[in-house]
């Protein structure tokens, strides 16, 4: 955030905080674990075993790291929105404005075509970062910032 007109600077992303610390802590101790398997196991285990066990902790951590991915991007003429596999790319005037009703876990966009689309990058685990980055980027909604020409 800009400390001198108190608006946030742009691009600004948010992330959830709490779920990529346990995704990745957890992703990184299976890898970990699966090493000191695959080194430890018996003689009579081959290479190709050995390396498929690493190969596994390396699946489960792939799977752990698409908890960990999602992202809310605001750029000076998009927002862009990443939940776990799937990337949208929306302009400014298709987002009419973002809620999170107590007890859901995380926002959602509602859209000009009428639809709503979860923005995972913002989650109520982080409690009050939650609540602050959705105030932050509701403030950049109300103030149209599609409308200003995007920042160096």
């Amino acid at each position: 955030m800009d400390e001198a007109s108190g608006k946030p600077v742009l691009p600004r992303t948010w992330r959830p905080r709490a779920v990529r610390l346990v995704a990745y802590g957890l992703g990184a101790l299976i890898v970990a674990t699966m090493v000191a398997l695959a080194v430890s196991l018996p003689a009579d285990w081959r290479l190709m075993d050995r390396v498929l066990v690493v190969g596994l902790g390396l699946v489960v951590a792939a799977g752990l790291h698409m908890l960990a991915r999602p992202r809310l991007i605001a750029t000076g003429r998009k927002v862009i929105v990443t939940n776990g596999i799937r990337t949208h790319h929306l302009a400014w005037p298709e987002v009419l404005d973002i809620r999170m009703p107590v007890g859901e876990p995380w926002p959602s966009l509602d859209l000009s075509d009428g639809t709503s689309l979860p923005v995972m990058g913002i989650q109520s685990a982080d409690g009050e970062l939650a609540r602050r980055n959705l105030a932050e980027f509701r403030s950049m909604l109300d103030r149209g910032e599609g409308e200003e020409p995007e920042h160096p």
